[in-house]
C-alpha cells in the first residue's frame, strides 16, 4: 500500500513538474536553430569553381588584356593616320584607360559587397562595347580620349572587383593558382586583340577593324555574365576606406612600391612597339607583332609566379620579378637589331606578367584583419593607378619632350623606376620575414 502511494505521489510530482521542466529545456533546443549557419569552407575544385576561373579569365581577357593592347593603338595613333598629337598626348589615352580601370574598381567595391555583381557585369560590358562602337567612330583626339580612355577605362573598371573578388570565395588552398589562370587571361587578350586590330587595319580599315574588337568583347563577356554568382556575400558592405590604412606602414610601403612599379611598367607596355618601328630595329609589321610576343611571354608570367607563391610566398616571387624588368628594360638602350629585341620583349614579358599577378597575394599577406582585404586591395590599386597615369606621359615627354627621339631617356625612366621598386618590396619583405630566405614570405 505504502509503494504504490510513494509511486502516486512520485507521477503527481513529475506531471507537477514536468511544464516547468518543458518550457526550460525548449528554448535551449531552438536556440540554435535560430543562428545563421556561417559560409561553408571554398570548395578548391569542382566544375561550378573553375567555371568561375573561366569567368575570371573572359573578365581579365577584357579588362587588362584591353589595356595591354594600347600599345599597338599607341604606334597605330603615332603614324599620324588618324590624329596628329606628341607621344604624351597620345600615351593619356591609355594611361586615363588604366586609370579608370584601377580607381573605378576602388569605387565599384561596395557596391559588389552588397550583392550587385550581376549588374556590375552587366553594367561593365556595355561600357567597353559602346566606348568601342563609339571609338570606331572617332576622328579627333578629344573624342577618342573620351571614347577609349574614360568610356572603355569605366567599363573595365566595373568589371575589375569580380576578377579579384569573387575567386577567393571558391578558392583557399589552390587560390595562387586559379588566380593565375583567371590573370593569364589578360595575356590571351594582349595576343588577341593586337593580331585582330593589325589583320584588320588594312582590309576594312580602323573603324570596321575595333568595331571587330567590341563584337568580340561582347561575346566573351556573356560567360561570366551568365555563369558567375556570388557564393558568400559578406554580412556588411565593405568600407569604401579603411582609415587605418594610412598609419599600416606596411601597407603604405607595398602601394608605394607598386605605384613606382607600374611607373616603368607602363612604359614599357606603351612604347615597345612604337620603339620597333620608329627606331627601324624591325618591320612596321614586326612592330606590331611585339605587343602579343610580349603578352605572349607574360601569360607564362601571370600563371608560374603565382602558382609558385603558393609554396615560396608572394614577396619571394614579385622581389627578383621586378628586378629583372628593370634590367631588361636599362638592356633596351643597348639593343640595335630585331632578334636582340624580340628576345628582350620575350623575356620583360614573362617577368612583367608577376607584377600583375602577384600585387593582390602581397596586400593578402601583410593585412592582419582579414575582414579588410576587399578594402585594402581596392584602396591600394587604386593609388597604384597613379603610377600608370606618370608613367606613360612621363615616358612620352621625356622621348619628344627636346624634339628629337630620346629613347635612351625612357628606357632609364622606366627601368630606375622598376629597380627601385623592387628594392622597396625586397626592403618590406625584410622588415615582415626577416633576412632569411628560405622562409614562406
Amino acid at each position: 500500500m505504502s509503494d504504490q502511494s510513494s509511486t502516486n505521489n512520485q507521477a503527481l510530482a513529475e506531471k507537477h513538474h514536468s511544464p516547468a521542466l518543458s518550457t526550460t529545456e525548449e528554448p535551449s533546443t531552438e536556440r540554435p536553430s535560430k543562428e545563421p549557419a556561417g559560409p561553408s569552407p571554398p570548395p578548391n575544385g569542382g566544375i561550378i569553381a573553375w567555371l568561375h576561373v573561366a569567368g575570371g579569365f573572359m573578365l581579365f581577357f577584357n579588362t587588362w588584356g584591353m589595356m595591354n593592347t594600347f600599345g599597338v593603338f599607341q604606334t597605330y595613333y603615332e603614324s599620324g593616320a588618324l590624329i596628329q598629337r606628341s607621344s604624351s598626348d597620345i600615351s593619356w589615352i591609355g594611361s586615363v584607360q588604366a586609370t579608370m580601370l584601377l580607381m573605378v574598381g576602388f569605387i565599384t567595391g561596395p557596391i559588389y559587397d552588397r550583392g550587385y555583381l550581376r549588374p556590375l557585369l552587366i553594367a561593365g560590358t556595355f561600357g567597353t562595347v559602346f566606348g568601342l562602337m563609339m571609338l570606331s567612330l572617332c576622328k579627333e583626339y578629344w573624342q577618342i580620349l573620351l571614347a577609349q580612355g574614360f568610356c572603355v577605362g569605366i567599363g573595365a573598371g566595373c568589371l575589375f572587383v569580380p576578377c579579384v573578388s569573387i575567386l577567393p570565395t571558391y578558392f583557399s588552398s589552390k587560390l595562387g593558382a586559379a588566380l593565375g589562370l583567371a590573370v593569364s587571361g589578360s595575356s590571351l587578350g594582349g595576343i588577341i586583340y593586337p593580331i585582330v586590330l593589325h589583320r584588320l587595319i588594312g582590309p576594312l580599315g580602323f573603324g570596321w577593324a575595333v568595331r571587330v574588337i567590341g563584337f568580340i568583347a561582347l561575346g566573351t563577356l556573356l560567360l561570366p555574365i551568365v555563369v558567375m554568382r556570388q557564393r558568400v556575400k559578406p554580412s556588411k558592405a565593405r568600407a569604401l576606406i579603411d582609415w587605418t590604412a594610412f598609419s599600416d606602414i606596411p601597407f603604405l610601403v607595398l602601394v608605394t612600391a607598386g605605384l613606382i612599379a607600374f611607373m616603368g611598367l607602363f612604359t614599357l607596355f606603351f612604347y615597345i612597339s612604337y620603339l620597333g618601328s620608329a627606331r627601324h630595329l624591325t618591320s612596321d609589321d614586326m612592330a606590331f607583332y611585339l605587343v602579343p610576343i610580349l603578352n605572349a611571354a607574360s601569360c607564362f608570367g601571370r600563371t608560374i609566379p603565382n602558382a609558385m607563391a603558393d609554396r615560396l610566398g608572394a614577396f619571394n616571387i614579385i622581389v627578383p620579378c621586378c628586378m629583372m624588368v628593370g634590367i631588361l628594360l636599362l638592356c633596351l638602350i643597348a639593343v640595335t637589331n630585331q632578334a636582340g629585341l624580340i628576345v628582350i620583349t620575350v623575356l620583360s614579358g614573362f617577368f612583367s606578367g608577376a607584377l600583375i599577378g602577384l600585387p593582390p597575394l602581397c596586400f593578402v599577406a601583410i593585412t592582419k584583419d582579414k575582414s579588410k582585404i576587399g578594402t585594402r586591395i581596392g584602396m591600394g590599386f587604386g593609388m597604384m593607378a597613379f603610377g600608370v597615369l606618370a608613367g606613360g606621359p612621363g615616358a612620352g615627354d621625356i622621348l619628344s619632350g627636346s624634339g628629337s627621339m630620346n629613347w635612351t631617356g625612357v628606357w632609364i625612366f622606366g627601368g630606375v623606376s622598376t629597380l627601385v621598386a623592387s628594392v622597396i618590396f625586397g626592403a618590406l619583405r625584410i622588415v615582415k620575414y626577416g633576412f632569411v630566405l628560405r622562409v614562406k614570405a
